[in-house]
């Protein structure tokens, strides 16, 4: 049974919420163990898992949704472009087996969203829900808290697609995923993400320091968080 809500958050942003599944629709989003439910919530200070497989949200201009087989050639065209991955500690891929095994873990894994551009129906980047810096902290350990992190074409860089996709995916986790905050970082030299993470309404935590293993290097990763409670001050 197919169950979907259309939301407009705002003037610019509608979502298009689609959950696919034989359970009652308020049970999606309250803590069900995993079963035959492909979304579902953890239950106190533990890292939240979120299954995304059949989510589907839409703007104005995107489409992020579960990633698929079908997306190898247009992963490997942006992720093999040199300076993409290197701003987010990965190094670009040298080849398309190397996109066909982390499209692979993108598909089991079930936490990143595939993001197409509507106009051209073309997968132009990832945006992923992992485990927070702030589960490992006792000011934070009480909450539900998921780490947002995202990659985007560097032919699509400049258009505002990035802020797009994030300030949707935040009205995802909150609205809909029951979450109480959300943590975002960048490196300290990536001013293009830093703009993305600002426009969104985060504020800065604090400095800490990233070890990218694929680089062998270390990088000075700035730390940002954004509660829900504090939603509704941002324009988001």
């Amino acid at each position: 049974m197919l169950k979907s809500d259309v939301v407009k958050y705002n003037s610019c942003i509608e979502m298009n919420f689609c959950i696919d599944n034989d359970t009652e629709y308020q049970d999606c989003w309250l803590g069900k163990m995993p079963d035959k439910n492909n979304f579902m919530l953890g239950d106190g200070n533990m890292d939240v898992p979120i299954d995304v497989t059949n989510i589907t949200i839409e703007t104005d201009r995107l489409i992020l949704r579960a990633w698929k087989e079908t997306d190898l050639d247009d992963f490997y065209e942006y992720a093999s472009v040199e300076g993409v991955g290197e701003m987010a500690g990965w190094k670009h891929h040298e080849s398309i087996d190397v996109t066909k095994k982390v499209l692979e873990s993108f598909i089991s894994e079930k936490n990143v969203f595939a993001i197409v551009y509507k106009e051209n129906n073309k997968v132009i980047g990832s945006l992923g829900l992992h485990k927070s810096w702030a589960n490992d902290e006792s000011e934070y350990a009480h909450l539900k808290v998921k780490e947002i992190g995202y990659v985007l074409s560097k032919v699509y860089w400049g258009r505002g697609l990035m802020p797009e996709a994030v300030k949707a995916v935040i009205r995802f986790c909150f609205d809909e995923c029951k979450l109480d905050a959300l943590t975002v970082g960048h490196f300290s030299f990536n001013n293009q993400s830093k703009r993305v993470i600002e426009k969104c309404g985060f504020a800065f935590v604090k400095k800490g320091q990233y070890y990218a293993n694929q680089l062998q290097l270390t990088f000075e990763d700035m730390k940002y968080i954004l509660f829900n409670k504090d939603l509704m001050y941002f324009n988001v």
